[in-house]
């Protein structure tokens, strides 16, 4: 019987109940800084209520994988030290990312060729971390790397995919946090009905086609959500100010250049938000973010393929940027003053289109012989069929004063959805 040091009274899961170890964990600088680091940086700008943090998401993220060890299908196949280590692993999943969580990840990403999980699993083996773990009788190095999916443990390639995979604690969680602190909820997902039908098949996670019903509701819910709350106009308008500041500002704060996790753990929302207000370069976005004077969005086209083809040209910056100096010289302004927005760029949250990937989920059917049997979604699922593809968003923006101008010449310039795209919505 797992012994519990107490509980954490939280707003979506109500009591969530934590071992000594992890308690530790929760005390430390890392995790605790995740306090100031918000779950969805920009969105208070359309939703006044999003203002939630990293850290309960963590704490949610723990408290779901603690649910999915208990299933009694994976129970049996773990021991109480991989149990523990999950929900370490799940609570540290997200002490890598910068400030403005997500939107940071565009200048991890350009000028270091890193991302969060990169930075997660650096604090993990680099910081007070190591010690607590240690202290605690467990191996760093094996949580850091389960934190990030990448612990490959021979014979149980589930363990990663409980914390990294397309229907993951992580997701879970934030499918219900993001929506109940928006307030933009898109029909009730039964996250613990997925939990409790989830399996083991072969070596790998996979759902019991007996929660189809909760199956299809969640990856709606994300689907939704991601137009909705990731992906909304104004919502982006801030995040793409945001990190503007924060690229023209990065040299002179440092943004980009840590010696060390300490270095890079002094970064939260508060101080660099006070940084690039003092930041010459980065001054005037932030008061105009203060003052609620965001970028227009003059062009906006939403488009669902069925091939890879065109979602992955958009996730290339020249391309990106031909298309912008072509509309900036059809509209007579400079091109710094318009931005091409789609969501492969890695400061959008849950970026690549993954969510529109379901067929990556293992569905089985348990004859009472007790035999599994894998099943194709779209074989049993019109929602599955309908939604296989790539969602992708083109979007352009510019400064006020050129919305006329930069809006007929992006039409002029991008005119209809590319050839290869079909419409659905």
């Amino acid at each position: 019987m797992r012994r519990y040091w107490g509980e954490i009274k939280d707003p979506v899961h109500g009591y969530v109940y934590i071992t000594e170890a992890e308690k530790q964990l929760i005390d430390s600088y890392p995790v605790q800084r995740l306090h100031r680091l918000r779950q969805l940086a920009g969105s208070e700008f359309v939703y006044s209520g999003a203002n939630h943090t990293r850290f309960e998401h963590s704490i949610g993220v723990m408290h779901l994988a603690g649910k999915v060890v208990e299933n009694q299908n994976l129970s049996q196949l773990l021991s109480e030290e991989e149990v523990q280590m999950v929900r370490m692993a799940s609570l540290l999943h997200d002490v890598g990312h910068g400030p403005f969580s997500h939107v940071f990840e565009h200048l991890l990403v350009k000028f270091l060729n890193k991302t969060h999980e990169d930075m997660t699993r650096w604090i993990i083996q680099k910081s007070e971390l190591r010690d607590i773990i240690s202290g605690v009788g467990y191996d760093p190095d094996a949580i850091g790397k389960l934190a990030v999916g990448e612990l490959r443990r021979q014979g149980k390639a589930f363990l990663d995919q409980i914390i990294h995979s397309t229907v993951d604690v992580d997701k879970l969680d934030f499918v219900v946090r993001d929506t109940y602190h928006t307030g933009a909820e898109y029909g009730y997902v039964d996250i613990f009905r997925l939990i409790h039908m989830l399996d083991v098949l072969g070596e790998n996670l996979a759902v019991d086609v007996g929660a189809l019903s909760a199956l299809e509701s969640f990856v709606l819910a994300r689907f939704e959500s991601f137009k909705s709350i990731y992906f909304h106009r104004v919502g982006r308008a801030a995040q793409i100010m945001l990190a503007s500041a924060m690229e023209e500002a990065k040299d002179e704060l440092g943004l980009v250049e840590f010696d060390s996790p300490q270095d890079y753990l002094a970064l939260n929302d508060y101080t660099v938000w006070t940084k690039l207000k003092e930041c010459k370069k980065s001054r005037g976005i932030m008061e105009d973010l203060e003052r609620r004077k965001l970028i227009k969005c003059v062009y906006d086209r939403t488009f669902h393929v069925k091939e890879k083809l065109v979602p992955s040209i958009f996730s290339v910056d020249e391309v990106r940027d031909q298309l912008r100096n072509k509309i900036a010289s059809e509209a007579g302004v400079e091109p710094h003053f318009i931005v091409i927005d789609v969501p492969t760029v890695p400061s959008v949250p849950y970026h690549h289109s993954d969510l529109l990937e379901p067929m990556e989920i293992p569905v089985f059917q348990k004859t009472r012989t007790g035999e599994k049997i894998p099943l194709r979604l779209s074989d049993i699922s019109s929602v599955f069929d309908v939604l296989k593809g790539f969602i992708n968003i083109l979007r352009v923006y510019t400064d006020e004063r050129y919305v006329d101008k930069v809006s007929v010449a992006a039409e002029k310039v991008i005119g209809g959805t590319p050839s290869s795209a079909k419409i659905s919505f």
